[in-house]
């Protein structure tokens, strides 16, 4: 089996995945559960009629610039494809990524991830 690249992610998130709607991040983040890591934050919400999962991420100016915050931007749904398809139910995943993100490694930001959800009660315990 591969392993992850620090320069290119495996698997990519598909489009039907995604969260575009304000209103989705807004729904979430004020009615779903949330956990807090060293590099990010990771906010759910259950809801037994969507037809499949929705991740979203938020990245703010305060992380880096553009390419920065693009480059993490593509980790966090490499970690969500990956990982997807061992989360119970159908739910809105929103990923808030905290300043400190930048400084992290592929493998840190996937471990503080995989924690943040399993503390969530989304993934089986390891």
């Amino acid at each position: 089996m591969n392993s992850f690249s620090e320069t290119k992610p495996l698997m990519r998130l598909k489009r039907k995945f995604s969260m575009t709607r304000h209103a989705e991040f807004a729904q979430t983040r004020k009615a779903g559960g949330a956990m807090g890591g060293a590099y990010l934050v990771l906010i759910t919400l259950a809801d037994p009629q969507l037809p499949h999962h929705k991740v979203g991420v938020i990245v703010t100016r305060r992380v880096g610039n553009a390419v920065v915050r693009n480059k993490l931007r593509r980790r966090i749904h490499s970690i969500c494809a990956k990982n997807l398809p061992s989360i119970e139910g159908t739910r809105y995943l929103v990923t808030v990524l905290r300043w400190r993100a930048p400084q992290a490694t592929f493998a840190e930001l996937e471990n503080d991830w995989l924690k943040q959800a399993r503390r969530l009660g989304i993934l089986p315990a390891a």
